[in-house]
């Protein structure tokens, strides 16, 4: 366990931004983190456990309080059982199911963090989402089984219940040909690089795709919806997002869900007042608030 003082969570997002932490503790196993966990809650002082920062915004004066991280990065394979710690990298475990010939997570090639933000988000690409492979996920109190985590799209219950921490995951996914997952992981792999440059400073897509059911009548146009989705990036689109910039902040010219860090002097404040400037647009045309994927630490709301 390892504990820093004033540390630049710029250094830990994949934006690039955001002020220091009071402190930083980092666990790479679970009695150590609990038992930091446990002494932080009854201290009184704020906190926050985050996992890799590939989907997160934080503030530029930073978070004047204790940010932890479970770090632990195991990867065991029992039967048809996996199982992955939370802080495992997410790539690792593709990589690792891709060997052992089971599906459904090669697609997710290339999409930045760590397990447990992606179970906490329930992350997903083309056509699979994290939620159809897990079989139980241990938190800091015990065991929820698939249906208790209250999966749905981009959602569960750790999103609405952010003090249960994720530890671990059992993980159960149909066999495969390790050479065909491969072999599409790898052009999924391209296609991602192209749209989200691994050296791009970004949280990939900034806004959730819409669901058609939530949306208000006859805005979703019925050629674009693919499995009761509409991408927002349509409607964003239609209200001028490409290309905006504010200071260092960009909207990517060819992606308009796309906003990313485009020089020294970008700020947090700049990529909010972007998200509320598009949501805005949105609203004002279409009568609905896009909502976004990124996360938030550190801001006074």
């Amino acid at each position: 366990m390892t504990v820093t003082e004033h540390a630049p969570l710029s250094e830990h997002t994949r934006f690039g931004l955001g002020g220091p932490a009071r402190f930083l503790i980092d666990a790479w196993e679970t009695d150590p983190f609990l038992e930091s966990l446990a002494q932080v809650r009854a201290s009184g002082l704020p906190y926050v456990v985050l996992g890799g920062g590939s989907n997160l915004l934080v503030a530029d004066s930073g978070y004047h309080g204790i940010v932890l991280r479970f770090r632990g990065n195991r990867i065991a394979m029992a039967g048809d059982i996996v199982t992955v710690e939370s802080g495992t990298e997410l790539q690792a475990l593709v990589d690792f199911t891709i060997e052992q010939g089971r599906a459904n997570l090669h697609t997710m090639t290339r999409i930045p963090g760590w397990v447990g933000a992606a179970i906490y988000g329930n992350a997903g690409a083309y056509g699979h989402s994290i939620m159809e492979s897990v079989d139980r996920v241990r938190f800091h109190d015990g065991w929820l089984s698939n249906g208790e985590c209250e999966f749905s799209y981009r959602e569960s219950i750790f999103k609405r219940r952010k003090d249960w921490i994720i530890l671990s995951a059992e993980m159960r996914m149909p066999e495969g040909d390790p050479s065909a997952l491969r072999g599409e992981a790898e052009a999924i792999r391209a296609t991602r690089d192209a749209k989200y440059p691994p050296t791009m400073k970004c949280a990939g897509s900034i806004f959730k795709n819409c669901l058609v059911r939530e949306l208000p009548a006859g805005v979703a146009p019925p050629q674009l919806v693919r499995d009761g989705k509409i991408p927002s990036a349509w409607f964003l689109e239609q209200v001028g997002a490409k290309g905006i910039r504010r200071g260092d902040i960009q909207v990517a010219a060819y992606h308009a869900n796309l906003i990313y860090n485009d020089g020294p002097n970008a700020t947090a404040a700049d990529v909010r007042a972007v998200i509320a400037d598009l949501k805005q647009r949105v609203f004002d045309r279409f009568g609905f608030w896009l909502e976004e994927e990124v996360q938030y630490v550190g801001f006074d709301d």
